[in-house]
């Protein structure tokens, strides 16, 4: 327990040196400049690693399966369906020019709400049949993949050049009034998740064991998946789709805490994610000098560390 203390407090200690790196290196006095261009792109780092680890986390401990992250429930395609249906039908220079709260909202709305539709129709007679949930997840997914795909083909090549831009994950052009409201809504599912942490821990044991401690595993299973949806709902709606993002902090949290509770995993998976993001971010930016986005690195880390568990894993087996 208290070596576990201790790594959060170095990993909180490294996150602080990126963060300052990050928003003072080569300011050159322009302070109020820096803090403006670079204070909005951190405070996105923080809610998306936050939000991201902390899903994905709780995810895999739902399913009993470290491979699994909740884009199998097609929340990141239903995000390129919506952005594609705006810029199909109200086109690309009016939504981008659009910075209002409820489209915000929108997009939010519309990607958790069909997922809890998903989960209410899937999960309502019996918590028990998690896994046709998750294949329906997939099937949704390619369906929504298919539909964006054809419309994508039927547009008009400016727009299709404008909207490929909103699909990949960016943190520069984030909204202030955006970042406010994710704020809120992080504090209000992050605490649910904190809450309902012990029961998540007996789960981990097994979902015998969990249901002989007094654990209504079925009902943890909807309200998590409720709460994991909403989650990865917020992160996407502000930055874009982070397909990789929780599957590699979560991977490298369980191996620097490999006997921690949940609240411990999330705390440290969430400052991994914050050093991961900030510090990749800065020495693309200042050390290599390489005009791209963290989001980039994301996808191809995140392919390969994929790649390299499953032959881990089969090699263990």
């Amino acid at each position: 327990m208290k070596k576990d203390s201790r790594k959060i407090l170095a990993l909180a200690l490294c996150a602080g040196l990126f963060l300052v790196l990050y928003l003072s290196y080569g300011a050159y006095g322009n302070w109020s400049f820096a803090f403006s261009l670079r204070g909005k792109k951190i405070v996105a780092f923080i809610l998306v690693a936050i939000l991201t680890t902390v899903s994905t986390i709780s995810f895999q401990t739902l399913t009993q399966n470290k491979f699994l992250t909740p884009g199998i429930l097609g929340i990141d395609q239903l995000y390129v369906t919506v952005q594609t249906l705006l810029f199909f039908l109200v086109g690309g220079v009016s939504v981008l020019a659009e910075k209002s709260i409820a489209l915000f909202l929108l997009n939010i709305a519309l990607m958790a709400g069909l997922s809890v539709l998903f989960i209410t129709f899937f999960l309502g007679k019996s918590g028990k049949d998690l896994f046709t949930l998750l294949m329906v997840g997939m099937i949704a997914s390619s369906l929504f993949g298919s539909i964006s795909t054809f419309l994508q083909v039927l547009m008009d090549p400016n727009e299709y050049d404008l909207l490929q831009g909103r699909l990949f994950a960016s943190f520069s052009n984030v909204l202030g009034n955006h970042l406010l409201l994710s704020a809120g809504l992080l504090l209000l599912i992050v605490s649910f998740f904190w809450y309902f942490s012990p029961e998540l821990d007996a789960l981990r044991l097994g979902v015998d064991l969990a249901v002989n401690l007094g654990i209504s595993v079925a009902q943890l299973q909807k309200i998590m998946l409720f709460l994991i949806a909403a989650a990865i709902g917020v992160a996407t709606a502000l930055v874009g789709p982070t397909i990789f993002l929780g599957f590699i902090i979560a991977t490298i949290s369980y191996e620097v805490f490999p006997k921690a509770n949940h609240r411990q995993l999330f705390v440290g998976a969430s400052l991994i994610a914050i050093i991961f993001l900030i510090g990749g971010q800065f020495l693309l930016e200042q050390v290599f000098g390489l005009n791209t986005t963290i989001s980039i690195l994301i996808q191809f880390i995140g392919g390969l560390f994929f790649i390299a568990k499953l032959v881990i894993e089969r090699k263990k087996a």
